[in-house]
């Protein structure tokens, strides 16, 4: 009887496995290569150097990247008519004071870069 009870505990703990792992490989619906890569630099037109902490979004949804030691940004973002990308010092005069800027550039691939050059304010 006891050796009946422990053989069912270890089979229903095999099933329940077995369904987690058929779950995992559905795993999550894809967009099939959609989205658009938005990567770039930014930089100081004074010094020439990288700019740390600015944040750059898409005005039309709300994905966005703050730049990096580097001045780098990168980010996907849904495909849009008109794709307005903006540059906003948002950490005060933390890493120098910049006006804000925006840009509408050309989508002809699946992937823009940008050189931003920023001006103090």
């Amino acid at each position: 009887m006891k050796r009946n009870w422990t053989r069912k505990l270890i089979g229903g703990l095999s099933f329940t496995s077995a369904m987690f792992v058929f779950q995992a490989c559905y795993g999550t619906p894809q967009d099939f290569g959609l989205d658009i890569l938005v990567e770039g630099q930014v930089k100081s037109k004074v010094t020439g150097l990288p700019i740390k902490g600015i944040k750059v979004s898409v005005e039309e949804n709300m994905q966005y990247d703050f730049t990096n030691d580097e001045g780098k940004f990168s980010f996907y973002t849904e495909p849009v008519n008109s794709l307005k990308i903006k540059f906003e010092d948002v950490d005060l005069d933390q890493h120098g004071t910049f006006v804000n800027k925006d840009t509408i550039p050309a989508v002809t691939d699946k992937k823009v870069y940008l050189n931003i050059v920023m001006d103090s304010k």
